[in-house]
């Protein structure tokens, strides 16, 4: 039986939306870490890159002072897909950027978009009233003030986004670690979202190596009682 319900993400009808993160823009962030929303949408390029979810990116006025996309998003993953828009505060107004989506035939959009007030909202709100599901990653989509994020988020919640974190997002991607990249998608996670993570896994080799030293020592115990050393 399928794991999947109506609350939570398909990865097989998902298409990531990474939405204005521009290095002027990322400037105004003030609801968060700046450091740590940069993180968070390049974990989910990478986590998009692993599981082959179509990516489709845009920057608003990328040549005035919003600045360019950061880089490593497409570093992180080159078949995301970049739009470019003509002026349109709400990439959804922008023709090409629909018909983007529209050409994966998938029906989930998740979107993360900086500013949240705007980025991230319109284009869901449009998505919605066109009849996707959406889910919103928050704290990859960085915002004025809190209190602008608290609205944002009170406004496209009553109209049917779910909204999300980049941690959940990519256990959805991900949905087991019985599978061969999963080793990957743990550095992701320690790399760019949980740096704890890492202890996990110092420890656990510690452990490891300990238990397979002490199976060691016992085996040289033996043989040398045995009178084979």
């Amino acid at each position: 039986m399928s794991g999947f319900n109506k609350w939570m993400i398909d990865p097989s009808d998902a298409v990531l939306l990474l939405i204005d993160h521009q290095s002027g823009l990322f400037q105004l962030v003030k609801d968060m870490d700046m450091l740590t929303l940069r993180q968070n949408v390049i974990a989910l390029a990478k986590a998009a890159k692993l599981t082959n979810t179509p990516t489709i990116t845009t920057a608003s006025v990328p040549d005035g002072p919003n600045g360019p996309l950061i880089p490593e998003i497409h570093e992180a993953n080159p078949d995301a897909v970049y739009i470019p828009r003509t002026g349109q505060i709400n990439a959804w107004d922008n023709p090409k950027w629909v018909e983007a989506i529209e050409k994966t035939g998938r029906k989930t959009l998740i979107i993360a978009g900086t500013l949240t007030s705007v980025c991230m909202a319109f284009p869901t709100l449009s998505a919605l009233e066109a009849g996707y599901k959406v889910f919103n990653v928050v704290d990859a989509s960085g915002n004025f003030s809190a209190m602008a994020t608290d609205i944002t988020l009170a406004r496209v919640v009553q109209a049917g986004a779910i909204p999300t974190d980049t941690f959940a997002t990519l256990g959805e991607l991900m949905s087991t670690w019985n599978r061969p990249d999963a080793m990957e998608f743990a550095a992701i996670m320690k790399d760019h979202i949980v740096p704890h993570y890492q202890l996990l896994f110092e420890s656990f080799a510690k452990a490891q190596s300990v238990q397979k030293d002490g199976r060691e020592t016992k085996l040289d115990k033996f043989e040398a009682a045995a009178g084979r050393k």
